[in-house]
């Protein structure tokens, strides 16, 4: 006899699924990457992304925030001397690899900037501090940046200063600002599958759903986890909302929502008393999320299906130090051939350390119930057509003959200049209001452009005659000379 049947028939759904015997492994010292600074910041991002080609890691960076960049295969000891990705003036928080370019990657600084980087193919022989563009726009710092999933060169940032902007990196224009939605530190944001809406998890507790570009917020759930400590969500690929987050209690929390209906959740979870946040990973492939809580010393994970209790937990890797951060590899970067449906990247306070997630699998041909179609390297839209209202889903690739990576595009931003012709600005700008549904009020723009246009006429009426007192001086010195 069981006195809890919902534990009974927890088990029972789980025995059945084929990720329960998933295993995790951390790699050999010597495919590790050693000797490297982890940044110190107390703040909670991954502070690691990774990609087909390269592993990129925040670090401790004296005069400036930098990141490291490293090709995938360039494991061992990492030299002191070893260039590093240095163009802001404060910590860098948060890093993001561009989905469709893979030598592209974002970062968000306390510096108030967020910054565009292009990596070299074959990584970096000389520190890079000069970024394809600068994105300014945020008053506080930037904790959050996170490409679009679908559509090229669009990118979002969440600073302190509780704002979201949305970017269209090709013209380095900040297309839509969200300003007034939340009222106290951002903690998280996430798109949907096709980029169409956003989840953002806020210190006032709240997990709100946005439109975007009507600039709406269409859903929320107040005290969706009633702790004081910080929360995430994140979106399925059935369009539900997964969440983490302490009780009352302080006890570590999971949840699903369904947008539709915020009342109450489908499920939720305790897990534990540990202070740690946990930072969700979500496979929409495979329906699997794995929680990685930052100074734990183990990864979670667990199947969401629509059969109750639709939060399966599977099983725990654990070791024995705890994270700093941690990096998830996009699908197309794992070894089908072994059966890899996870690889993490694991910093430690010295290094960072790969850890692979595993099937047992007896049978050497490809395994399509694990890797279905997956989301490939190729957008689905251009910044233009998301911002003027389309949506597309991903771009699905197969894995069966592993992924070769292509040859990336040079990431071009097309900066209008400001001085080229006055009136051609103003036109430009009124029918930019006119086309973006988010677009600031014509008029304002043509104030801010007045503003600008008559701060660059005195500044060149300085400039000119500052030369002509150079000139002067350049006279009465040859005349001295003579």
């Amino acid at each position: 006899f069981c006195p809890f049947p919902s534990a009974d028939m927890f088990r029972r759904v789980v025995r059945q699924s084929k990720f329960r015997h998933v295993f995790g492994q951390a790699v050999k010292n010597d495919q590790c990457y050693d000797d490297i600074r982890v940044s110190r910041v107390t703040w909670d991002s991954s502070f690691c992304a990774v990609n087909p080609r390269f592993v990129a890691i925040i670090i401790e960076a004296s005069g400036g925030g930098a990141f490291l960049v490293l090709p995938l295969h360039k494991t061992g000891r990492i030299d002191k001397a070893y260039p590093t990705v240095c163009g802001h003036t404060g910590p860098v928080l948060d890093i993001d690899w561009c989905p469709h370019n893979d030598q592209v990657i974002a970062s968000g600084s306390e510096d108030c900037t967020v910054m565009v980087w292009q990596i070299p193919e074959n990584g970096l022989t000389s520190p890079l501090s000069e970024p394809v563009v600068v994105l300014e726009g945020h008053s506080k710092r930037v904790g959050i940046v996170m490409w679009h999933p679908t559509a090229r060169n669009v990118l979002l940032s969440a600073g302190c200063d509780n704002t979201i902007i949305i970017w269209n990196v090709g013209t380095g224009d900040a297309m839509i600002q969200l300003e007034d939605m939340h009222t106290d530190m951002i903690y998280s944001v996430c798109w949907n599958r096709n980029g169409s809406l956003l989840c953002t998890a806020c210190k006032d507790k709240k997990i709100r759903v946005i439109d975007p570009r009507k600039e709406e917020i269409i859903a929320e759930k107040d005290k969706a986890h009633e702790g004081a400590r910080p929360i995430r969500a994140i979106f399925l690929a059935d369009g539900n909302i997964f969440t983490t987050g302490f009780s009352r209690m302080s006890e570590r929390q999971l949840a699903l929502w369904n947008p539709q209906n915020m009342d109450e959740p489908i499920s939720v979870h305790e897990m534990d008393t540990s202070n740690g946040v946990l930072l969700p990973f979500y496979d929409p492939d495979t329906n699997v999320v794995y929680l990685c809580g930052k100074g734990d010393s183990s990864i979670r994970y667990f199947e969401i299906t629509d059969e109750a209790p639709f939060v399966h937990y599977l099983n725990t890797f654990t070791t024995k130090e705890p994270q700093r951060g941690m990096g998830y590899m996009p699908k197309r970067g794992l070894d089908v051939n072994k059966c890899e449906i996870a690889r993490f990247y694991k910093l430690h306070e010295r290094k960072c350390e790969p850890i692979i997630m595993t099937v047992p699998r007896k049978s050497d041909l490809f395994q399509d119930d694990l890797y279905p179609d997956t989301a490939g390297p190729d957008c689905s839209l251009e910044a233009e057509e998301w911002f003027e209202g389309k949506n597309a889903d991903p771009i699905l690739i197969s894995l069966k003959q592993g992924y070769i990576p292509g040859k990336n595009r040079e990431l071009k931003v097309v900066k209008k200049n400001i001085l080229d012709n006055k009136l051609n600005k103003k036109a430009e700008h009124t029918g930019l209001a006119h086309k973006t549904p988010s677009a600031t009020p014509s008029i304002q723009n043509e104030a801010k452009m007045d503003e600008v246009l008559k701060e660059i006429k005195s500044l060149k009426d300085l400039v000119s005659s500052q030369e002509k007192r150079i000139a002067k001086l350049e006279e009465q010195m040859s005349k001295i000379a003579i």
